[in-house]
């Protein structure tokens, strides 16, 4: 069977950080449950067209998914596993924020088969928390942490943030230093970027947090020192802002960095199947009453789309990309759909051509947007 990934999103939060641009929102209980019945409704609908397929991580993102009761997910996973193929080693991940989950909606994770949790912690410092409109403080981050570790979770990430409103590269180093001592198995460090539409874009945006905001060269110090310190403290970066402990990487996004085909399921969630990119309904009223399953924006992706997003995409990763599977895949080699292009930044010092495969230098990720860009053909 061909392989693919799932993806679910739970579109409900506490309440909304200042900075999230995510398709996200608060509501209540009555409304939660009116959505998991439709996605139950849902992942029976589609499933048929996908019985030829098997499943090799799913990840279950939001919004807060862990706003749910523990028995809603565990009736999500039971349909998920009746009515898809997931694989018996299929890497199953939940995004939880800190003060969102409890002993017992831990142990209904465990029944359902989660076997990797992702905590958003973003800060140490509870001013910073605050000014970023987070709903915990770092001391229920760590009881949340300790109640993870105790259900018996062995696979953990941490998703952190820099070049926060008021942070410090010093402020920036303690909270990297708190994490790396608690030893989770993955850890994500992603800069802000203030997004228009957000209440952030009103604060900031636009110019508006010059002074308020770390300059560029705080946050090239920050993305550097980070890199330095995780690799001392045992954890490699596979992806410009991803680490990972000796084969604890996320399956899940690397299987999206190099191409593997997924498919979304929830409100607004995207899909990648047979070259075809498609999305669900991203209205909740719409989608609630509804049949569900309605492909949206159908793109039926052409050659040169899809040698485009290889090397887009793939370029995020550290390792790069490999020519022989560009060449098996596209029936060219790259080198003749991009002549002296790769050369090129091998010259500058931007990448190598080492093994088979294109990657980028240090210098190379520093200027991974515009490297990258150069691979969009026009």
């Amino acid at each position: 069977m061909e392989t693919m990934e799932l993806y679910v999103h739970i579109p409900f939060c506490v309440k909304k950080c200042s900075y999230c641009d995510f398709l996200s929102f608060p509501q209540g209980e009555e409304v939660k449950r009116q959505y998991v019945d439709k996605l139950l409704e849902e992942i029976k609908l589609v499933s048929g067209g996908y019985v030829d397929r098997q499943v090799s991580s799913i990840f279950v993102g939001g919004g807060t998914p862990s706003v749910l009761p523990g028995a809603w997910m565990e009736e999500i996973f039971a349909y998920l596993r009746k009515y898809f193929n997931i694989e018996e080693t299929a890497e199953i991940s939940v995004e939880a924020n800190p003060g969102t989950v409890s002993e017992e909606k831990l142990a209904a994770y465990r029944r359902a088969g989660i076997n990797r949790l992702s905590l958003g912690l973003q800060s140490s410092n509870d001013r910073e928390l605050k000014a970023l409109g987070r709903i915990h403080t770092y001391g229920e981050f760590l009881e949340s942490f300790r109640l993870v570790r105790a259900a018996g979770f062995q696979n953990i990430n941490v998703d952190l943030m820099c070049a926060l409103p008021g942070q410090t590269v010093e402020s920036f180093m303690e909270t990297l230093e708190k994490t790396a001592d608690l030893n989770p198995e993955h850890i994500s460090a992603y800069s802000l970027i203030v997004e228009e539409g957000t209440p952030f874009y009103e604060m900031y945006g636009e110019g508006k947090g010059t002074g308020l905001l770390p300059d560029e060269e705080e946050e090239r110090q920050m993305y550097h020192k980070t890199r330095e310190f995780l690799k001392s403290r045992g954890y490699e970066r596979y992806e410009i802002s991803n680490y990972a402990k000796k084969g604890k990487e996320c399956r899940h996004n690397v299987g999206y960095w190099t191409g593997v085909p997924y498919l979304g399921l929830g409100l607004g969630a995207s899909s990648y199947v047979n070259g075809i990119r498609f999305r669900n309904e991203r209205d909740l009223k719409k989608y609630l009453n509804e049949m569900p399953g309605k492909r949206l924006d159908e793109e039926t992706l052409t050659p040169k789309d899809m040698q485009e997003e290889f090397f887009f995409v793939g370029l995020r990763m550290v390792c790069g990309v490999s020519l022989k599977q560009f060449e098996e895949t596209f029936g060219v080699t790259a080198e003749a759909v991009y002549p002296g292009l790769m050369e090129r930044f091998v010259r500058e010092g931007a990448a190598l051509l080492e093994g088979g495969r294109f990657k980028l230098t240090e210098y190379g990720m520093d200027v991974s947007n515009y490297v990258m860009e150069k691979f969009l053909q026009g």
